[in-house]
């Protein structure tokens, strides 16, 4: 693998780990805050004579629980991100889920032609989403409009979806490269992922389990 190509795959791990644990930071944050400071209102109840500093901590709290209005607006927008970002890494890692079992029956020449045009359609769709969604971007760009809840930090709608011309973007090179490797013979079919075969894989060790003496 050459030094690009490893480093774009460590560039989509690196990202889709920091949006997870990012998400699921925020959400964490104020979860707790929004009850935790009822504990402290608890305290202050049933300790009088530290009544006043647990109410204070009990306001603060709470305080910072409503300016934390913005973190479901930038939990959904790096779950957006985290979507698109996936879709790309979903295909290098054939996580897709992919039903061929049909087309496993024909022979290996008949299953390239199939795959191949499989993907074609494919990179189609993604350079036309990728098309469309760019100009979408444009339109927000040049309207100027703020982000809901997100707008108090600078961040401008278009911020936030243009993650979908690049998502689509890099899903068009990840099924060029599928592409590329069912026409050098490297790989047969779109390398999703099979149901199918997981059904079969599964059936097959309930049967043997259920053999065992």
């Amino acid at each position: 693998m050459n030094p690009v190509a490893r480093a774009w795959n460590q560039l989509e791990e690196v990202l889709v780990c920091i949006l997870l644990a990012g998400m699921t930071l925020v959400t964490f944050i104020y979860v707790l805050l929004n009850n935790l400071y009822s504990v402290f209102y608890s305290l202050a109840d049933t300790i009088p004579f530290a009544e006043d500093a647990l109410f204070s901590i009990g306001d603060g709290i709470l305080y910072l629980a409503q300016e934390m209005t913005w973190s479901i607006a930038l939990s959904k927008a790096m779950f957006g991100w985290l979507i698109f970002i996936g879709l790309a890494w979903g295909v290098r890692l054939g996580a897709h889920i992919g039903v061929d079992l049909l087309v496993r029956n024909f022979t290996l020449g008949a299953q390239k032609a199939v795959a191949l045009i499989a993907v074609g359609i494919c990179l189609a769709y993604c350079a036309l989403m990728a098309y469309s969604s760019e100009e979408w971007v444009a339109a927000l760009l040049r309207a100027g409009i703020g982000a809901e809840d997100l707008d108090r930090f600078g961040v401008m709608q278009w911020h936030i979806v243009m993650i979908v011309p690049i998502g689509f973007g890099l899903m068009f090179l990840r099924f060029l490269q599928v592409f590329v490797r069912i026409l050098r013979n490297q790989q047969l079919g779109l390398g999703g992922h099979g149901e199918a075969e997981d059904a079969l894989k599964l059936a097959t060790e309930n049967k043997a389990e259920g053999t065992k003496p």
